[in-house]
Parts: structure tokens; sequence; C-alpha cells
């Protein structure tokens, strides 16, 4: 009788263990492609996904780390929310929109790599801001380098004059994107994934042809 039940307890504990590292292994799948969804949106513009983000964890859409907690502060999104302004009314200004992309390339890394460690189940810090580097910052970075050769493009050969309907797309998309990946986390990864894959692949492409 007492092996018996220390077998069921044993199964019992077994099958609960099992369940707690699904859960966690779920928790994890979810934060990153929450991460790669949100961080890839500052890639468009730094502000608006921060702003977004701030404002869906104050009514409870998005889990922060406890020491993120300032994100979803009045402070936190009034400042965004000023800054998103300024951002979006100075890439509406010619030439000035193509000097902005070298300013924001750098903060926009920052951001990417902010919002991923931000929403990490991970308790080590060290091991958060990495992780939160490699897939928020190189999410956005890829993101950034494709609209600024994107805007040099269309100033080259418009003269600036299209780059108003690269700017209005870039907004946008940088709302729309991590709303989306708010509501549907792993396919905005899936998609987003893709996506750079091949801006990577064409990339490395021209390269090849230009060295050939």
């Amino acid at each position: 009788m007492t092996s018996r039940f220390i077998r069921a307890r044993l199964v019992i504990v077994f099958h609960r263990h099992n369940d707690i590292h699904l859960i966690m292994e779920k928790e994890l799948i979810t934060a990153l492609s929450l991460g790669i969804g949100l961080s890839a949106s500052t890639g468009f513009r730094v502000f608006i996904p921060l702003l977004i983000g701030g404002i869906a964890s104050r009514f409870g859409f998005l889990q922060l780390s406890e020491s993120f907690f300032w994100l979803a502060s009045n402070t936190a999104i009034l400042s965004f929310g000023f800054a998103t302004i300024i951002e979006i009314s100075a890439y509406y200004i010619p030439f000035i929109d193509n000097l902005l992309d070298t300013i924001t390339t750098p903060l926009a890394i920052g951001a990417g790599t902010l919002l991923s460690a931000s929403i990490l189940p991970v308790d080590n810090e060290i091991a958060r801001w990495v992780i939160g580097f490699i897939v928020g910052g190189g999410a956005s970075a890829a993101v950034q380098g494709s609209t600024t050769l994107l805007r040099i493009g269309s100033t080259g050969t418009t003269g600036g004059l299209g780059n108003s309907v690269v700017a209005s797309g870039e907004n946008v998309a940088s709302v729309v994107t991590p709303i989306l990946t708010l509501i549907l986390p792993l396919l905005m990864a899936t998609i987003i994934v893709i996506f750079l894959f091949f801006i990577v692949r064409l990339f490395f492409n021209k390269r090849n042809k230009r060295k050939s």
C-alpha cells in the first residue's frame, strides 16, 4: 500500500514538473515572439512602439518584468508621446529625414533591446540584456537598415519628393506592427523573421554581384 502511494505521488510530481516545464517554454516562446515584433517596430519609428508598449502594459495587455514597470509610468508614456510627435513631424522634412536615419539607428537598436529585455522571463540580468540585444537589437537594426536604404533610394530617384510617402508607410507600419504583435505574437514573429531573411539574402546577393 505504501509503495503504491509513493509511486502515485511520484507520478503526480512528474506530471506537475512536466506541466511547469511546458508552461515555462510557452512563456519564453511567447516573450521572444513579442520581443521580435515589438523590437522590429522600432526600426520604423523609435518611440511609437515604446509608447504602444507602455500603454499596453498599463491596461494589462503586455506583461513587463518588475524592473521595467517604469515603461508604463505616466512620465514614460507622456515622454514617449511627446517624442513620437517630434519624430513623426521631423521625418516629413526633406533631407532632415536622411540625417535622422543616422541619428535614430543607434536609438532604434537601443529601443529594440529595451523592449525585448523588458518582457523576457529570465532571472539573470546579464542573460536578459544579452538576449535582448541579440533578438531585439538585431531585429530593429535589420528593419532600420532596410528603411534607410529605401529612403536613400527615394531621395536619389525623386530628389526627396517621394520621401513623404516612405515616411507615411513607416508611420503606419510602426503602429500596426506592434498592435498585431500583441494580438498574434507567434504569427507576426514568423512573418518578420521571414521578411528579415529575404532582406539579408537580397543584401548578400547584391554584394556578391558587385564583387563579381
